[in-house]
Formats: C-alpha cells, sequence, structure tokens
C-alpha cells in the first residue's frame, strides 16, 4: 500500500447501487406481472367471484363474445363484490365500475361465462359491467364513472372486435326475457357511446 486512501470509483458506487436496486425492481415486477395476469383488462383491480358464481369456459373459442352488457348494481360497490364472493347468490359480472372515481375491479375473467344477463345465451356472448348506483339516482352517474367505463368498454370491444354501437352495447333491459330495468332511464347513452368510441 502506498499509504494513500481510496476511495470506491463512481462506476462501482452506481454497480454496487444498481445490484442492490436489481432485487426490489423483480420483485415489484413480477407483482405486477402477476396482477396483470390475472385480469384482462390492465388498469383493473383483480376481486374474484365466487367459482360457485360462473362457469368456467374458454371464449371466444367456445362462444363467440358479441354483446357488452350495461348494469346498475342497485347497491354499493363494496356490497356488490361481497355479493359476488358469496357461493349461496349464483349471480357474478366480469366487472363493477365504482361511482365515485371510476375505479374497476375484475371479478370474472373474460374467458369464462358471468351469470348477470339472466339469459344463458346471453351470458355465454356477452361480457357484463356492473356501475355502483341506483337507477332512480342520477348523482351516481359520475364523470370519472362514465369515462373509465367507456374506456374499458372500448378495450373489451377492440379486443373481441365488437362493433361499438347500441345494437352491440346494450342494457340489462334489452335482454329478451329480462325483467330488470337498468341501466334505467338516467343512463347517458349517447354520452356513453361517444365515450366509448373515442376512449
Amino acid at each position: 500500500m502506498d499509504g494513500t486512501r481510496r476511495f470506491p470509483s463512481r462506476r462501482r458506487l452506481l454497480q454496487g447501487a444498481v445490484a442492490a436496486a436489481v432485487p426490489a425492481t423483480l420483485a415489484s415486477t413480477n407483482h405486477a406481472t402477476a396482477q396483470a395476469w390475472a385480469v384482462d383488462y390492465p388498469l383493473a383491480e383483480w376481486v374474484p367471484a365466487s367459482t360457485s358464481n360462473y362457469t368456467a369456459s374458454s371464449r371466444p373459442t367456445s362462444y363467440p363474445i358479441d354483446y357488452v352488457v350495461i348494469h346498475v348494481t342497485q347497491e354499493t360497490y363494496a356490497d356488490t363484490l361481497a355479493i359476488f364472493q358469496n357461493p349461496a347468490k349464483r349471480v357474478s359480472a366480469h366487472y363493477v365500475v365504482r361511482s365515485r372515481d371510476g375505479h374497476i375491479a375484475q371479478c370474472v375473467r373474460d374467458r369464462n361465462i358471468g351469470w348477470h344477463a339472466g339469459n344463458w345465451t346471453y351470458n355465454t356472448r356477452s361480457i357484463g359491467i356492473e356501475h355502483e348506483g341506483w337507477i332512480d339516482k342520477p348523482q351516481y352517474f359520475t364523470n370519472a364513472m362514465y369515462e373509465q367505463s367507456a374506456a374499458l368498454t372500448a378495450a373489451i370491444c377492440a379486443t373481441y372486435d365488437i362493433p361499438m354501437d347500441r345494437e352491440h352495447i346494450i342494457g340489462h333491459h334489452q335482454i329478451p326475457g329480462s325483467d330488470h330495468t337498468d341501466p334505467g332511464p338516467y343512463w347517458d347513452w349517447s354520452r356513453y357511446i361517444r365515450l366509448v368510441n373515442f376512449a
């Protein structure tokens, strides 16, 4: 030794910092990748329905996906998720959109058949989207809800080659044999279809 103090080079310091950061980055990436694989829509949170509340399938191979069905929950966001997780309820939809901020939960994978339409043929051929709120309370239909739901519907239509029109993006009340009235008179269809097409 020559008696002078040796400090690590800048390059060595940077290499050490990178080496220390890589495991944390990989862990974060692995978590994000796991979340991405759990959902079909990247902006959704995975909140799975009970397997007793939908039919496992391999759509669109087993059945074509031709429709997006718009629902209103008649429940809060949290209560809707709890209902879908309750195996005794025998009901589910693929997605639930929260009113206040448009946050989206995916509860059933697109490939599986959600039990949302009350009509087996339409269940097999559709994606169901529930929206938090009540049909007679338009204050639940927020800008954030419309915008985030429209972006979701646009992505579904693009993925499954569904026309972005009112013949293929339909309300629960339009299902043959349905006794439901959702999404109700305050749902702004013109606005929604416009947002879907410009999402």
